[in-house]
């Protein structure tokens, strides 16, 4: 059974904070082995990547076969089914046209001093998208990070996606040619990561690397960061809904299962008005755990991590939301625009009992690689921005030189930096000629 939490007890605030702060990653150890991992490809490049590759993945490849080539690609894609190929498409065309209305525009104008200030976007040059392998890979997520960042101009996509025993999903392959993806690599893991960071004589390095992975892939993520640019360490999946009485219980029931059936480690949270409401619905998941077909996974979340906390009102609702600042909330309310305005940190929020989470997964169009683990408190989810950064521009005129010119240099004489400050004075005597 899931924990169950009441505004009005004596020890809710022990019993929240203790919610809060519960530890759902199972985290092992694993960075010394990835630091050798990134050593070894560093090091001997397409070599060590082979060898790591027939030893996790059990597949006996070549320099020539690292790379998934075009005929490949296309004879896996003709083993999709017309539905599945219209559903994806639908997708693609969705998650596009919301991310082109993410693109920034270049900005320049001129101060009242006369200078001439700005700014300009432009896109990494190189990016790669890392995607977990096997039957259990997910061709949303291909969607998901790699048409943000062609949609930012992106030059060059490189994806790697591993093939334990040969066997790769063709819905990625389909995802990855209608993103627009450029490369595709058969390999996982932490030499992945490292070959995408650093490079080898087949693999050419990348700029920026996005994507989930397990524990060996997020810790090579955290050791590259620097080298290139990263998404996120993203955590177990996690939801929030907030319902009032005025809902099917099966529904919301459903839509907490939606998370938990990810990992043992996901958590779904349901806040609600109704004191009766929240029995409903653990009852609710409680049947419909006796024939979902991963009841093992969502029951072992349900009961570890799951909680229903009951609020005397929506307000409550909003603070308490905004300590948890979920991953996923959903607000199955009268009107949810409203209390939406009422909370601040969220990765993705979903407005009224019609808007499954679910939606927000494959279909919707707002990106599902989102913070988790209470990081929306400071983090977005993956967007075009992280696939562009921006260069500001300014250029002084001789006036504008002569009005700031000045504070330049007493500040440069207060930071006790000599050179500084004599680059703007050597102008300005110039000027004074």
């Amino acid at each position: 059974m899931p924990q169950f939490l009441d505004y009005s007890d004596a020890d809710f605030e022990a019993q929240f904070a203790a919610l809060l702060s519960a530890k759902r990653e199972d985290s092992p150890d694993v960075d010394a082995v990835v630091a050798d991992i990134i050593a070894d490809v560093r090091s001997r490049g397409d070599a060590a990547v082979i060898e790591l590759t027939e030893r996790f993945d059990r597949i006996a490849l070549t320099p020539e076969t690292l790379r998934i080539s075009a005929d490949e690609v296309a004879a896996a894609m003709a083993e999709v089914g017309q539905e599945d190929r219209d559903a994806l498409a639908l997708a693609a065309a969705r998650i596009r046209a919301y991310h082109e209305r993410q693109m920034p525009e270049d900005a320049q104008w001129t101060d009242d001093a006369g200078a001439t200030l700005g700014w300009r976007w432009t896109p990494v040059s190189a990016a790669g998208l890392y995607v977990p392998g096997g039957l259990a890979s997910y061709p949303s997520s291909v969607l998901m990070n790699a048409i943000p960042a062609k949609v930012a101009g992106v030059g060059r996509l490189a994806i790697t996606v591993p093939t334990p025993d040969g066997v790769i999903n063709p819905l990625v392959l389909l995802a990855a040619q209608l993103s627009g993806v450029d490369e595709i690599y058969r390999i996982g893991g932490a030499q992945a990561i490292a070959a995408l960071a650093y490079g080898t004589e087949t693999i050419a390095p990348v700029d920026k690397i996005t994507g989930p992975g397990n524990a060996f892939v997020a810790a090579a993520k955290r050791r590259v960061f620097g080298k290139v640019g990263i998404d996120m360490i993203a955590g177990p999946s996690e939801i929030l809904v907030i319902a009032d009485g005025d809902n099917d219980p099966d529904w919301i029931a459903l839509d907490l299962l939606s998370q938990a059936e990810h990992d043992e480690s996901a958590q779904s949270l349901l806040i609600t008005t109704d004191p009766a409401f929240g029995p409903a619905v653990a009852d609710a998941v409680n049947a419909r755990l006796e024939t979902l077909e991963r009841r093992a996974i969502a029951g072992a979340s349900w009961r570890d991590f799951g909680a229903i906390i009951t609020v005397p009102d929506l307000d409550v609702a909003a603070q308490l939301s905004d300590r948890i600042a979920p991953e996923h909330l959903e607000l199955c309310v009268a009107d949810p625009v409203t209390l939406s305005e009422k909370i601040t940190h969220a990765g993705a929020i979903f407005l009224g009992q019609w808007t499954p989470e679910a939606i927000g997964d494959y279909i919707g169009g707002p990106n599902h690689v989102l913070p988790t683990a209470r990081s929306a408190r400071f983090s977005s989810g993956l967007s075009v921005m992280d696939f562009v950064k921006r260069t500001t521009l300014a250029q002084m005129s001789p006036d504008a030189l002569r009005a700031i010119g000045p504070g330049a240099e007493r500040l440069a004489a207060s930071e006790s930096l000599e050179a500084h400050g004599l680059s703007v004075t050597a102008r300005l005597r110039k000027l004074n000629e």
